[in-house]
Order: C-alpha cells, then structure tokens, then sequence
C-alpha cells in the first residue's frame, strides 16, 4: 500500500488535490485564553436526527444531496491533542507510518529512502514543486525537523495517517466517525454558511484569509494550528469542526490519480482560501491517500456504545 504511495508522490506533482496546498509558519508558542476547548475535553453527546447530506455541490464531490438517518452518539469535543497523541505513543510504543522506513521503490529519489512525509512547498521561479517529501517530517516535527511540538500540547497531532488514527482508536476504545456522522455533528443544527463568519463579519473559524498562498491575513489571530477551542463551538457543544485541521473519517473515497485507497476527510483546514478551496463546510469533502498525514490532517473520534446520557446534564 505505502509502496503504492510512494510511487504516486513521485509520479504526481498535485498528489493533493485542492484545499490541501499549505504555506508553513510558526505556531504560536502560547495558548490564547479564549482557546478553552481543550480544557473542556470530553465527548458530547450527537442526539439522532434525520438530515440532508451533501449541498448542490460547488464542487461535484458534494452531491447530490441526500436524506440520511443517524442514531444518536457521542463525539470528542475536540481534535485529538499532541499531548493526547503523546500519552498513547509513550502507553504503547506505536510508531506512526511517518516514523517507518519507507519501501524500497526503484528509481525514488535518495531522501524518500529515509522515513519521512509530504510537506507543501510555496512555489517559487527556484522551485516550482508544490510538494516535497522532507525526511523527518512526523507528528512530533510535523513539518519537518526544524518544527517541534514543544508547548503546543493543545494544538491538533498531525502528520496522522489513516491507520495511525484506527490504532489510536482501538487504544482508546473508541472508533473513527463515519462521514454521515461527522457532517450531522458539523451541521450542529444550524444553518450553512459560504463562509465561517460571525454575526459581525469575523472569522468563525480558523481558515485562510487573504488570496492563496500569497498572503494569509491572518485575521482569525491564526496562520497554522490553533489550540483547540479557540473558536465558539456549534450547536452542538463541538469545537473546531470547520477549519484548523482535516479529519478521517471511516467513508471510502475515489480518485483516479491515487496510488492507494483513499478516505474521505472533512471539514477544511486553517489553508483553506475563498478564493482556492473554500471547503470549510460541513457538506465539502476530500479524498486523501490513506498512507499519508500531511501537516494539516488530524482527526477526533466517536464513541458508538457508550449509552446515552440520563439527561442533558450528563
């Protein structure tokens, strides 16, 4: 599978599609007040309902829109944590695919013979690649080792590829959402947006400001991953659901340029732009190799057998 993977990254310059073309920055070292989430971890309770899933699509892959009926179920509050992620890896040993040797491919460049990952690079008349694999490049340096994750224990794990968020899963005893209960939790009963903005026209999410990738603006307090929480939550009692980082889910995708299966990820990133992704929608989605995390793809999880709560105040 990964040896698939490797072979496609270095046949296919647009490895991944759309929103996930990326800029890389500086998480800020400290965490915001306001960015409470994470100090509200936990799983909330997702009551049943019937919804339309899927828009008439601004991208094809959204539609057509359909009637979907889901039970009731609980759902973390917020991304999985580096220091979530970290308290698994120090109980287990795991080793992400990021951290493994990689297959031998004949004719792959000398760095991809060394473990590593993708990481997006801002194309210039010197390096017109829009991705590179960057030996070293896991979820404790997600974007490589000049980037570490010290004091951002609230910030999303990222560089998770699909298997990575299952082994997590089965540790916690939890499991990955299936997409028809992540756009249900993501629509929080509310009404769609095109755009995550508040009442006062500011930003409601963590996503990219500004025409991509020339300049993020910056105008949500954010140009990378933001701690969790940092945005009010939906109707639902959910943090970061649009923006921040993509999330697994369980759904089977479809992409003629993959060189492995793919799954489908939800709810766009702090890279998404109006101007080039604008999949920071419930109903947007995107089709992601399963072998491969990137710096922008994290995840959270749901809880399917846990009974439901007495009363609204469990």
């Amino acid at each position: 599978m990964k040896t698939d993977f490797v072979r496609a990254l270095m046949l296919c310059a647009m490895l991944l599609a759309g929103c996930s073309q990326q800029q890389e920055h500086t998480i800020p070292a400290t965490t915001d007040a306001k960015c409470v989430g994470a100090a509200k971890s936990g799983m909330v309770w997702i009551p049943g309902g019937s919804f339309v899933m899927g828009e008439n699509p601004r991208y094809r892959e959204e539609g057509p829109p359909k009637t979907v009926d889901v039970d009731g179920f609980w759902m973390d509050a917020h991304e999985v944590t580096n220091a979530q992620f970290e308290a698994f890896v120090d109980a287990t040993g795991y080793k992400t695919l990021a951290e493994r040797n990689p297959p031998k491919v004949p004719g792959a460049p000398p760095e991809m013979m060394a473990p590593g990952s993708a990481v997006f690079n801002v194309p210039s008349r010197d390096d017109p690649r829009w991705w590179r694999w960057v030996v070293g490049a896991e979820w404790r340096h997600p974007s490589g080792p000049d980037e570490d994750i010290q004091g951002k224990d609230q910030v999303p794990v990222v560089q998770i590829a699909f298997d990575d968020a299952l082994a997590y899963a089965k540790w916690a005893g939890k499991e990955l959402p299936s997409e028809e209960q992540w756009e249900y939790a993501a629509r929080g009963g509310q009404a769609v947006l095109a755009e995550p903005r508040d009442e006062n026209g500011k930003p409601s999410a963590n996503y990219y400001q500004g025409a991509f990738p020339a300049k993020d603006l910056a105008e949500d307090g954010f140009d990378t991953r933001a701690p969790a929480g940092c945005f009010k939550p939906n109707g639902h009692g959910l943090y970061d659901m649009l923006g921040n980082v993509w999330e697994w889910t369980t759904a089977d995708g479809a992409r003629a340029d993959a060189g492995e299966g793919v799954k489908v990820i939800k709810g766009g990133s702090f890279l998404c732009a109006a101007n080039y992704c604008a999949r920071y929608r419930p109903a947007a989605r995107q089709f992601q190799e399963r072998g491969l995390g990137t710096n922008h793809i994290g995840f959270r999880l749901v809880d399917n057998n846990r009974p439901a709560p007495k009363s609204r105040e469990d």
